[in-house]
């Protein structure tokens, strides 16, 4: 992630803006009652916010523990179609040799290979994202085979098919052996292999219990929190009790959004760089003359 061009307080602050404004009105009205309106009896100092604290804590940083082996995982997962998507490329275009008769052939279905690889991780990463996954095909596939694929329901699965199909008549025209034959389709398993843990991810949301035990048990420390330290702070309670708050506040949402890898956020794995990455690879192994870097940043967030 690249470094953000506003301080990231401030966007912690949005992030959990409604839950940290009922909490400093909260404190605002808890310090004024026990100041102004003498409501003595609305103070609680023998509350034990310091082994409360540690208690949610750990829960909370047990579930953050969790969500971001998500995150990680989604991550690795990319990275494995980051490494076989070159290594895929890398196949078609030394492994499939043909007679000099056929080269233009030859060369025309290692491009078409390459490009529907190209076409296979945009689609990918649109569909984990909940996108239209033909949106950016253009120009990597041809209009029919784009029509074709309206009606499929999982497109990358449809173009990783077409792929092993153009590999599979290079084998019956005898430009690849069963060896080399052998090493692509062990490249498409692991691409399929990545392709399906990712999808597991995304369609295997994290237990309700690791989402709302944590929410309530932060709601209600954050309750008690000026009830236990208006005695000592008075007026100044707020800001005593909205600091700390918002340090709960935080950890929470942090493990709430790192848990879904593939919503399109900013908290999300950077699927359009990486994506854009493969593309500027894949093409650079085509020798093609200009290609872009990846440039998929918003207010300074890698995409």
């Amino acid at each position: 992630m690249l470094a953000p061009k506003a301080p990231y307080l401030g966007k912690a602050l949005l992030a959990i803006r409604p839950e940290l404004v009922i909490l400093l009105a909260f404190d605002m009205l808890v310090a004024v009652a026990y100041v102004y309106w003498g409501w003595t009896w609305i103070a609680s100092p023998h509350i034990p916010l310091s082994i409360f604290g540690g208690a949610i804590g750990v829960i909370v940083g047990f579930r953050n523990n969790s969500s971001y082996q998500r995150w990680w995982e989604a991550r690795t997962l990319w990275g494995f179609i980051v490494n076989n998507s070159r290594t895929l490329a890398r196949q078609a275009l030394t492994l499939i040799q043909a007679s000099p008769a056929e080269s233009d052939l030859e060369n025309q279905m290692k491009h078409k290979i390459v490009f529907h690889q190209i076409a296979y991780v945009h689609a990918l990463r649109r569909q984990l994202r909940g996108q239209e996954p033909l949106e950016e095909l253009t120009g990597l596939l041809a209009p029919d085979e784009i029509s074709q694929l309206r009606r499929v329901k999982n497109v990358a699965l449809e173009i990783q098919t077409r792929i092993g199909a153009l590999f599979g008549e290079c084998f019956r025209r005898g430009w690849i052996d069963s060896i080399r034959w052998s090493a692509v389709e062990a490249t498409l398993t692991a691409l399929a292999n990545a392709q399906g843990g990712a999808e597991r991810i995304k369609s295997t949301p994290m237990p309700r219990q690791y989402d709302y035990l944590p929410r309530l048990f932060v709601s209600i420390y954050c309750v008690l929190l000026p009830l236990g330290m208006v005695a000592n702070l008075k007026l100044f309670t707020p800001i005593g009790s909205s600091l700390v708050g918002f340090i709960f506040l935080a950890l929470d949402k942090t493990g709430r959004e790192l848990e879904t890898p593939f919503e399109n956020t900013i908290h999300d794995i950077p699927l359009t760089s990486i994506t854009q990455t493969i593309e500027g690879d894949l093409r650079q192994l085509l020798r093609e003359a200009a290609v872009a870097e990846p440039k998929a940043t918003t207010a300074g967030i890698l995409w």
